[in-house]
């Protein structure tokens, strides 16, 4: 690349000519430059200890409210007072079980009402809005408000997980951790996600596809300040689970075998499918949630109209109550299967849809992983008849259609896969789970536009990020963008000469801003043609005298993301160019047009389309020049 001329107005100079100026020289020292962000500090160090000791916290409450909920399972449902394991399916209550759950959601109304209405919903939809929207705090009295309804809800036969509070739990004493210590917002959302992922982990002992489910859902960006945190707390949170349930994994089924080709090419078939189901979830539940806001009834006893199915649907189909990770279990294993498997998911999916359209608390990665095993068993069961040949394992088309259901209507698909995989320990389903959940995937972003995560906060005018892409003016160079011919001013000029020379229109004379060098070479500034126009300067000033303060400018390797962080903490437009081995020698200057320019190369490469073989490739930086 030719070099650029740099330019300057000096005393004796007749207006119509720009001679060539003499080195802008600035050092290191009296100018200045961006600060590079290191991808870890000790920042991260203390950040990330913060994160271990809240994953243990979370461990704790993962621990408390089963036992909660276990609790109130016992009281609603047998009547005693125990925190022993037990399904309310077992209940001999006959029709008086209707009237369980009516009472648990009128409970979980006066919390909502009285306490927060933060607590209503699933939880990660709350937590993604304030990472997104409130700078990731969430009001402390959820931490204790939300674990304490969900317990209520579920224990008195909400169709739930316990996971979705105990995600929105963690999520809550991450929160409330960053804003009783002194942190930045990424900080704080750091150990909200750590929570979060912590809480997960701590219930189901699925440390990696937690990272995952918060780097897809919270975190929404993959940066080593903010994976690390997550990554211990939920390693962290996993130990304190296996201190108190043991290694074994949370679904527990016979070992698989290698699926052959024919019998993958199904498994993906099946996950498409149950990409529709997904859709046709995700949808219900807002359509349900939508006619619970038309009725002409307070929001608070919504949540008793949904205990009311809750407690008929139970009533015909008991094993639609509760937490039901049994059931789980039992569909991927192929124990539970044909008719009565078919009608338990319909019921399960009835039950689950309106209480939680209703607005109560609970969770949704266990009912949609009952109702996916189910549909998936039910297709393998279905393809075993027709074409027995085809190698088709019912128990993997389960297990595919439990992952695939919550890739399609979450949009976390990675998290997905590995979830299936750590949560049953199979590793032959690996490849099954990644083509069916990739195809159910595909499915829901073609046909809905929001996942079931996403679609209540885009319903209130906000937009949500999708894609997690580099960022395009973070792998550009200043060097590609802002060499070129650099038009600067004698710090010792008179103004009044200047002021003549930006009149006459002569070429230069068009920029914005120009910087200033002394006599001896070093940068003092730069000034804009405001500062040199504006009349209230006195006579006889000189150049130097407008200049407001000491010059900013960037590197010619520093990324364009440098650049235009430096720009906006300076409050500046422009920045001359240096190198970093000739500090005294200003190469360029980089301008707020330049940034923008840096996405015509992003538009290219996502909307041309050009055959690769024999093309030319455009070199970067290539355009019609802005002026400065």
């Amino acid at each position: 690349m030719k070099k650029p001329e740099l330019t300057q107005v000096s005393e004796g100079i007749s207006p119509e000519v720009i001679p060539i100026a003499p080195s802008m020289g600035p050092t290191l020292e009296s100018v200045r430059a961006p600060t590079a962000l290191e991808p870890v500090d000790r920042r991260v160090v203390l950040i990330s200890g913060i994160a271990i000791l809240l994953a243990i916290a979370a461990g704790f409450v993962a621990q408390v409210l089963t036992r909660l909920i276990h609790f109130f399972t016992n009281l609603a449902f047998f009547g005693r007072l125990s925190v022993a394991p037990v399904s309310p399916a077992d209940h001999a209550l006959g029709p008086w079980v209707i009237v369980i759950p009516v009472l648990g959601a009128i409970a979980v109304g006066f919390m909502a009402r009285y306490g927060s209405r933060a607590i209503r919903g699933h939880g990660i939809p709350e937590a993604m809005e304030q990472v997104l929207f409130n700078q990731s705090r969430i009001p402390p009295r959820v931490t204790f408000l939300k674990p304490l309804s969900s317990a209520v809800a579920i224990g008195t036969g909400g169709p739930f997980g316990a996971e979705g509070p105990i995600i929105a739990t963690g999520g809550a004493l991450g929160s409330l951790v960053g804003q009783l210590l002194k942190v930045t917002a990424n900080e704080r959302k750091a150990l909200l996600a750590a929570g979060a992922a912590a809480g997960m982990a701590a219930t189901f002992g699925a440390p990696v596809s937690a990272v995952l489910l918060a780097v897809e859902l919270l975190l929404f960006e993959y940066r080593p300040r903010s994976v690390i945190p997550v990554a211990l707390a939920t390693a962290t949170a996993t130990g304190v689970r296996i201190a108190f349930n043991g290694g074994a994994p949370a679904f527990g089924m016979p070992d698989l075998v290698q699926p052959g080709g024919a019998a993958l090419a199904c498994y993906i078939l099946l996950g498409a499918v149950v990409g529709l189901a997904s859709v046709f979830a995700t949808r219900a539940v807002y359509i349900i949630e939508d006619a619970f806001e038309k009725l002409p009834l307070h929001w608070m006893w919504w949540p008793a109209l949904g205990g009311l199915v809750v407690g008929v649907v139970g009533y015909f189909s008991p094993r639609t109550l509760g937490v039901g990770y049994t059931n789980i279990e039992d569909i991927i294993s192929g124990r539970f299967i044909g008719a009565a498997m078919l009608f338990f998911c319909l019921m399960k999916f009835i039950s689950w849809s309106i209480a939680l359209g209703s607005g109560t608390s609970g969770g949704t990665l266990a009912p949609l992983f009952t109702m996916g095993g189910g549909i998936g068993s039910a297709l393998g069961s279905l393809l075993v008849w027709l074409a027995p040949g085809l190698g088709v394992d019912i128990r993997i088309a389960a297990l595919v259609g439990m992952a695939a259901i919550f890739a399609g209507a979450s949009r976390a698909l990675l998290a997905s896969v590995v979830f299936a995989f750590e949560t049953t320990r199979q590793p032959l389903g690996l490849l099954p789970l990644l083509g069916g959940c990739t195809a159910a995937y595909l499915v829901s972003t073609l046909l809905m536009r929001h996942s079931i995560m996403t679609e209540k906060i885009a319903r209130r005018g906000a937009r949500v990020p999708t894609e997690y892409a580099v960022d395009a003016l973070a792998h550009a160079l200043v060097r590609d963008f802002g060499l070129r011919q650099v038009v600067t001013l004698a710090a010792d000029e008179a103004l009044e000469k200047v002021r003549a020379w930006l009149a006459s229109g002569v070429a230069g004379t068009s920029h914005q801003g120009f910087p200033v060098v002394g006599a001896d070479g070093q940068i003092v500034g730069v000034v804009t043609r405001r500062d040199l126009l504006d009349g209230t300067e006195p006579a006889g000033r000189r150049v130097r005298d407008v200049v407001r303060r000491s010059a900013a400018v960037v590197f010619d390797d520093c990324s364009l993301r440098e650049a235009a962080d430096h720009m906006v903490s300076e409050g500046v437009g422009r920045l001359p160019v240096v190198r970093r081995d000739a500090p005294t020698r200003v190469v360029g200057i980089l301008t707020r047009s330049d940034l923008l320019a840096a996405h015509q190369r992003r538009l290219d490469d996502a909307l041309r389309r050009e055959q690769g073989i024999g093309g030319t490739r455009t070199p970067p930086g290539s355009r019609v020049p802005s002026p400065a």
